[in-house]
């Protein structure tokens, strides 16, 4: 059996010097080696909540633009929608569970923007786009198709959460945290 050995260069932090490893170092150096290289490429990101609350509001606007000012009438129309039964209901409820909503999926994008280090205002709309792209689309509609809905109302109602979850990754990847 061949065996091969090779010289492995390490920096050493506690002694400030360069030094080569023994062919069988002893345990302790083991765990050095595993302490320093278990840190490598990591960084400390820590969750920015103010970021995800201005993200979760920021997504609940955008939401009464699309739906109220944007495609208002075209949304209706095919949802076959009046006005008089879109004013008989309370929109409390609706508002206040979704504004929640919104904040867990400011946060699990901001959770995402962390693991990516996406820590720029591009870096973080490519992350919305992506978890819009690989996820939201394709699950919404495979709904839309076996629902036999119009591809309008698709559209209007699925890149509604494209458009949001760009702007929110776009707000918490440019949001930088102020140290402490």
């Amino acid at each position: 059996m061949l065996q091969v050995f090779y010289r492995v260069k390490w920096l050493d932090f506690a002694e400030g010097r360069l030094q080569t490893l023994p062919d069988t170092p002893p345990p302790s150096l083991w765990a050095k080696i595993l302490a320093v290289r278990s840190t490598w490429g990591k960084i400390e990101m820590k969750t920015n909540y103010l970021a995800v609350v201005v993200a979760a509001i920021a997504y609940f606007v955008l939401g009464a633009l699309w739906y109220a000012v944007l495609f208002n009438k075209p949304w209706m129309a095919l949802e076959h929608m009046t006005i008089e039964q879109a004013r008989s209901v309370s929109p409390v409820v609706p508002y206040v569970v979704s504004f929640l909503l919104e904040l867990l999926v400011a946060y699990s994008l901001a959770q995402l923007c962390i693991w990516r280090n996406a820590d720029t205002a591009s870096r973080g709309a490519s992350i919305g786009v992506l978890v819009w792209v690989g996820f939201v689309g394709p699950l919404a509609f495979m709904t839309y198709m076996f629902e036999m809905r119009p591809k309008a109302l698709f559209a209007i109602n699925e890149f509604y959460p494209l458009a949001g979850l760009i702007l929110m990754g776009a707000i918490l990847g440019a949001w930088k945290k102020k140290a402490a």
